[in-house]
């Protein structure tokens, strides 16, 4: 079946263009479109998405405080939240993926990764580009801890090796480049974070990324 995705962004011509291109694929569908937050908690309750492709910065409500209703305890459907971010301005991406969303991409991004970054979001995954990651976490490092406080009690529930994991996740390394760091397979650095994430109680790599950041155990800017 179609991934099913809805359209949130209150430029209408932007709308328009994604529009155009996930229709050209077989496998998305475009359900429907809104114009600021509100309509969007509106027309994910009435149509169910799979995928929300979430502008930030908007009227009436913006796209944080509407994620964070999407993807809350009280949400009303599956549908996850990709941001779209224009990155030199939108100071809010930490804050939407605190809130819940499952990652980000750049507004400008070429039409083949905004396909593909709907596609991972779907599947359950993590839209976590390496680079724009890291420089994204190290450019609103005022908004994270210095990383002089104590790690949380949390991160002791973690072996040596989960923790290793979580750092290098943290600055925006793939499977396969961590498990090339690590020297082992790929299957197994799958299996470590996912350990990460059922013992931390997190969702997904973004959400560790995030933590990882808060928890002090990585310092923005640090190499």
């Amino acid at each position: 079946m179609a991934i099913r995705v809805l359209l949130v962004d209150d430029q209408p011509l932007l709308r328009t263009g994604f529009r155009m291109i996930l229709e050209a694929e077989q496998d998305l569908a475009v359900v429907g479109e809104a114009g600021d937050g509100l309509q969007a908690l509106d027309q994910v309750r009435a149509l169910q998405p799979d995928v929300v492709l979430m502008d930030i910065r908007m009227p009436r409500m913006d796209g944080v405080e509407a994620t964070r209703q999407i993807t809350g305890p009280d949400r009303s459907g599956p549908a996850k939240v990709l941001v779209l971010t224009t990155f030199d301005l939108d100071e809010y991406v930490v804050e939407a993926l605190r809130a819940g969303a499952s990652g980000f991409l750049l507004k400008d991004a070429p039409a083949n990764e905004l396909v593909q970054a709907i596609r991972v979001v779907a599947a359950g995954e993590a839209m976590l580009a390496p680079s724009i990651t890291r420089r994204l976490l190290d450019k609103y490092a005022t908004h994270l801890p210095s990383g002089d406080e104590p790690v949380p009690d949390t991160l002791n529930t973690l072996t040596d090796r989960e923790v290793e994991v979580l750092k290098l996740v943290a600055r925006g390394l793939s499977n396969a480049e961590i498990a090339a760091d690590l020297f082992v397979s790929e299957t197994t650095v799958k299996t470590h974070v996912g350990h990460v994430l059922t013992k931390l109680g997190l969702r997904d790599r973004v959400q560790a990324a995030v933590y990882a950041y808060e928890s002090g155990l990585v310092r923005p800017g640090a190499q």
